[in-house]
């Protein structure tokens, strides 16, 4: 059985992890070293927000043990976000405003950043927080939108999305790099930007080193390039019209990855259903973050799908392991040749045990590649073999996402897809 390397995007290279990873994966406690140093954020989200930019904003400060405060400048909790992503916030904004942070970042996304700027409670602590020398942040439209509008960004270099660039010229000095540092501001550009952008808050918040720990375990690009592949063996086509795609989520589930394959799905037109596999539509993934499904899946597995695809973190993928009804829907699906997939701990946890790598090259989370039977491929951060897909874990998301985009849409879909989002250049 031969492998045969397919170039995703024109201008991605693979930059495989060939050393084991010795770091403590899937820890949702903060170590005592680690509360000690812990600093205060605030993510305020709103109706369009971009979920990608507030989702991995969050996960990536509470990974480096940030206390972070998600707060809705709605009147309500919970958000309606791009995409139909739903996200419950912790707190209202106006219960936030006589707290004090170490970090105020504000997400991307339209009509999302509009509401954010047009939010006079928002307005004051970021003008106040600024004032008082403390680090603050946006990203895609945000720099512009609210920033640019607040005047804080006078006489510092800043970017933004690039059809944001001409209004961000009129209150900042634009440059085009992926994450802008300057004095207490750190700016980035969209979707695909956001993992650097938040390991930059990390760095300023905690140090390069930190830094450095939180981003290894989430196995992202290397140098950041803009090149990456797919591994694919036993190629088949995946290609239908409009397909239904079901992405199961559960208390623990890991958000970043979850909300990437949903968000990136999504642009891509595929009916996308979320399932929660607990008795009720609202779970606590991995990092606290509240997400809200679109059914239960006792519902959702009433239906057939062209794909069925999870995420990972180790709570949620128990849980996968542990639900009957959705292993027997992922039975079906391969007994009947039709696409199945999971990424970081599922594969190993949920694909594994119950046979459904039988016979199949996958890969999975670095410290999870032990359990798999077969682990000739693991170094590829994206493995097609036939009608399953698998991939690493966080940091290679966006690349399992397109190359799913790239199977049922095709290369031109994805590349343009990617190119939106900020994620290649070309």
């Amino acid at each position: 059985m031969a492998l045969r390397h397919l170039t995703l995007l024109s201008s991605f290279t693979l930059c495989p992890l060939r050393r084991r990873l010795t770091l403590k994966p899937f820890s949702l406690s903060v170590s005592a070293s680690m509360a000690s140093s812990s600093r205060k954020a605030l993510v305020p989200i709103a109706h369009g927000t971009e979920p990608m930019e507030a989702v991995i904003t969050i996960d990536v400060l509470r990974r480096a043990g940030t206390d972070v405060t998600v707060a809705s400048v709605e009147k309500q909790l919970q958000v309606d976000a791009c995409h139909g992503v739903k996200i419950v916030a912790d707190a209202l904004i106006s219960d936030c405003s006589h707290t004090g942070f170490d970090l105020i970042s504000l997400p991307g996304g339209m009509p999302g950043a509009a509401t954010l700027r047009d939010c006079g409670i928002l307005e004051s602590m970021v003008k106040k927080h600024a004032a008082d020398g403390q680090i603050y942040a946006a990203i895609c439209a945000a720099p512009a939108v609210a920033l640019g509008s607040w005047g804080l960004l006078k006489g510092l270099k800043a970017t933004c999305y690039p059809s944001f660039m001409e209004q961000l010229s009129s209150t900042a000095t634009t440059v085009e790099s992926r994450v802008q540092q300057d004095g207490k501001v750190v700016t980035s550009r969209g979707p695909g930007t956001s993992m650097e952008f938040s390991i930059s808050l990390v760095e300023q918040l905690y140090g390069k080193e930190k830094a450095d720990e939180v981003s290894g375990p989430l196995v992202m690009r290397s140098n950041l390039e803009d090149k990456f592949i797919m591994a694919e063996l036993n190629a088949m086509d995946w290609k239908c019209d409009n397909p239904q795609i079901l992405v199961p989520i559960a208390n623990g589930t890991e958000e970043m990855e979850a909300v990437i394959i949903i968000d990136v799905l999504r642009r891509a037109k595929a009916k996308v259903v979320v399932a929660s596999v607990e008795d009720k539509l609202e779970i606590v993934a991995s990092r606290k973050v509240k997400l809200v499904a679109d059914v239960l899946l006792d519902e959702a597995v009433k239906h057939s799908y062209d794909l069925v695809v999870l995420p990972g973190g180790l709570g949620g993928a128990q849980a996968f392991a542990s639900s009957e009804k959705l292993v027997n829907l992922l039975k079906k699906q391969r007994e009947s040749n039709k696409p199945y997939g999971a990424i970081c701990a599922s594969p190993a946890l949920v694909l594994e045990p119950h046979g459904l790598l039988k016979g199949k090259k996958a890969t999975a989370f670095p410290a999870m590649c032990s359990k798999l039977s077969d682990q000739s491929e693991v170094e590829n951060r994206v493995l097609v073999d036939g009608n399953l897909i698998t991939s690493r874990g966080p940091g290679t998301s966006m690349e399992f996402a397109l190359a799913i985009a790239e199977k049922f849409f095709g290369h031109g879909k994805a590349q343009e897809l990617a190119k939106v989002m900020l994620f290649s250049s070309q």
